[in-house]
């Protein structure tokens, strides 16, 4: 349950502009809508209102500057603001990396994108590709931290393997990484030898153990299908749904806390799910109609996933659980959604989510839940013991 009182964070953003650091620079800044603080306002608007800082250019993730691109995998274009004329770049376009024609005439680079905690959540990765341009041409990057809105303790699920890099996972990390934006700036930049000239400002206020409802700050979604933290709770592991052909409740109003297919009986499945006594966790049969996306206007049965208790609850392992049900319940249907997937063409989509080609094949052999997260226990190790030198908090 969240705090009874609301922790106080002051923002890296926030920090940033109430300093004299920018001043007399011209500036390049990587964000969404998303990117506000305490007033809602716009960093944008934060950055034009700025005394003795001139905003050269806008920088938009997937789904848009203005996150207005609900679905996945639909690239948006360069276009100029039509209130300041000062050109955004898409990121998400013919290019996922900033040209040296778009960061001419800047002094610095700043990224304030608010990530939510899991692996393939793509912003980190374009700010990974923003340290890799940026270090080309020594111009110096700025990333306004922002916390992990489940959570800075917790670490689940098998490491990314080599040779199965790509837009959702570039770096050999878990699915539930427990760290910030800034955290894994400083972990990327340093050692994986991006070469940035990074500078990190720190957030005030925040603990590990805080998610975003302990804080004081606004939620605004992240991105189109990450509407409440009851989304970005689960997503780490029902992520995984995107790579098969079972929907993950986009086109719903609960997108990933809503999973089914066509055919399955609902009650059957609820009674499937919590017939496993994942931790913190209850099946709710559900049937549901999703108005785009995968079946969409086609009725879906299958479940709502109520988190009881998230210092319990496990995501990876549910989201791991919910394939392994479906893949029991079908046997005779093809699950596995083909390429291309995320700029992916051969591999199959639902390797490059889970990190290598194991997992589907322990799915396939029907391997138990349990039995496949036992195995994950040496990389979670691993990473603990990894990322705790770039721990800022």
């Amino acid at each position: 349950m969240p705090a009874a009182r609301s922790s106080h964070i002051t923002l890296g953003s926030e920090a940033l502009i109430a300093s004299s650091r920018l001043r007399g620079t011209t500036v390049g800044v990587v964000c969404n809508h998303a990117s506000v603080g305490h007033g809602l306002k716009h960093i944008v608007d934060q950055l034009t209102d700025a005394d003795g800082v001139r905003l050269g250019a806008i920088f938009g993730p997937q789904h848009g500057f203005r996150s207005d691109v609900q679905d996945n995998m639909v690239e948006t274009p360069h276009v100029k603001d039509p209130r300041t004329r000062i050109p955004i770049y898409s990121l998400y376009s013919d290019t996922r990396e900033p040209s040296p024609e778009m960061l001419q005439g800047l002094d610095a680079l700043i990224i304030d994108l608010q990530d939510i905690g899991a692996r393939i959540y793509t912003y980190i990765y374009t700010m990974a590709n923003c340290l890799r341009a940026c270090g080309r041409l020594g111009l110096r990057v700025i990333v306004c931290d922002r916390p992990n809105p489940i959570g800075g303790v917790d670490v689940e699920g098998t490491a990314l393997a080599p040779g199965f890099e790509s837009f959702v996972g570039q770096f050999p990390i878990p699915m539930r990484h427990g760290m910030t934006i800034g955290e894994l700036a400083h972990f990327f930049n340093e050692h994986f030898h991006l070469g940035a000239r990074l500078e990190v400002v720190r957030m005030e206020g925040w603990r590990r153990e805080l998610y975003a409802d302990n804080t004081d700050l606004p939620w605004v979604m992240p991105s189109p299908n990450m509407p409440t933290l009851d989304t970005a709770i689960v997503y780490p592991g029902t992520v995984l749904l995107e790579g098969t052909l079972v929907s993950e409740g986009r086109g719903t109003t609960r997108p990933f806390e809503l999973v089914g297919a066509p055919g399955i009986g609902a009650e059957h499945f609820a009674q499937a799910m919590n017939g496993l006594r994942l931790p913190g966790a209850y099946f709710r049969p559900a049937v549901f109609e999703p108005t785009f996306q995968k079946h969409a206007r086609t009725t879906c049965g299958g479940c709502q996933i109520h988190v009881t208790d998230r210092t319990t609850f496990c995501p990876v392992l549910t989201g791991v659980a919910i394939v392994y049900q479906f893949r029991r319940f079908d046997l005779t249907s093809e699950l596995w959604r083909q390429p291309p997937y995320e700029y992916e063409l051969e591999k199959m989509p639902f390797d490059i989510l889970s990190g290598s080609e194991i997992l589907r094949d322990q799915i396939e052999s029907g391997d138990p839940p349990s039995t496949i997260a036992g195995a994950w226990e040496a990389d979670e190790e691993a990473f603990l013991a990894l990322r705790k030198p770039y721990l800022l908090y």
